[in-house]
């Protein structure tokens, strides 16, 4: 039986702490006595002591520990190593697969996606931006919500730094900032966190790179001018553009 979530979900569903923690607690043997029962998985996982751990298989995040995090109904670092384990059977991780990003950065080399790179890159952004979804549940449900918008925000980090720098990928990164004020704004997206302003924020920060590095790629910000946002990130970019205009 395999679970249904994968690596990515692990990942990206995870704050880096925490993983960063299983990661250490998988490679170093710590998770014992695994077993596969129906539906679950359960395993000892060794830390200050033992602790005996079960997960679902149908949906990450999902199960129970000892520990005191996981007494509290708290994602914790040995639910997390047992879900790498399932997901990893007994194979070592890549460093790609170890790497999380903590936030949105400026690759700083030059170039343009193919054009099957760019339809695929679109299509990610596309299925990371289903995470960032409206709020209208009930208050129950709201860290379960704040964990979606993390983990979308999680995954738009990893897509957007691997891109190279150029006019292309400014237009593309322009249009998904405008993409996120549309949610704010006026799609029922509860940001009470800061959890996508603050990731939008750095978006701009590395246009702001972006511009330094090709300076075609400030033809793409005056799409923004005249342009009435949801807390006016757009400021340093339209700048830039009335800068280069004086």
């Amino acid at each position: 039986m395999k679970p249904s979530f994968d690596l990515d979900k692990i990942k990206f569903a995870t704050d880096q702490p925490t993983y960063e923690k299983a990661v250490d607690l998988y490679e170093s043997g710590k998770v014992t006595r695994f077993d596969e029962g129906i539906g679950a998985y359960s395993a000892v996982v060794l830390g200050s002591r033992p602790y005996r751990v079960s997960i679902e298989a149908r949906r990450f995040g999902l199960g129970n520990c000892e520990c005191y995090l996981g007494q509290q109904d708290t994602l914790c670092k040995h639910m997390v190593a047992l879900s790498i384990c399932a997901v990893m059977d007994g194979k070592k991780l890549t460093k790609e697969d170890k790497d999380r990003a903590s936030g949105p950065v400026c690759s700083g080399k030059l170039g343009e996606l193919s054009k099957e790179d760019l339809t695929q890159t679109k299509t990610a952004i596309t299925s990371a931006v289903k995470y960032i979804k409206p709020y209208n549940g009930p208050s129950r449900l709201w860290f379960s919500y704040q964990n979606s918008l993390d983990e979308g925000c999680a995954r738009l980090g990893k897509i957007v730094s691997d891109l190279p720098v150029s006019e292309q990928t400014s237009a593309l990164l322009v249009d998904l900032l405008l993409r996120l004020d549309k949610k704010l704004c006026t799609g029922g997206v509860d940001d009470s966190n800061g959890t996508v302003s603050g990731f939008m924020q750095d978006v701009v920060l590395m246009l702001q790179e972006y511009a330094k590095i090709d300076q075609k790629s400030i033809n793409t910000f005056e799409k923004l001018c005249g342009k009435e946002t949801c807390f006016g990130w757009e400021e340093p970019l339209v700048r830039i553009v009335d800068e280069g205009l004086s």
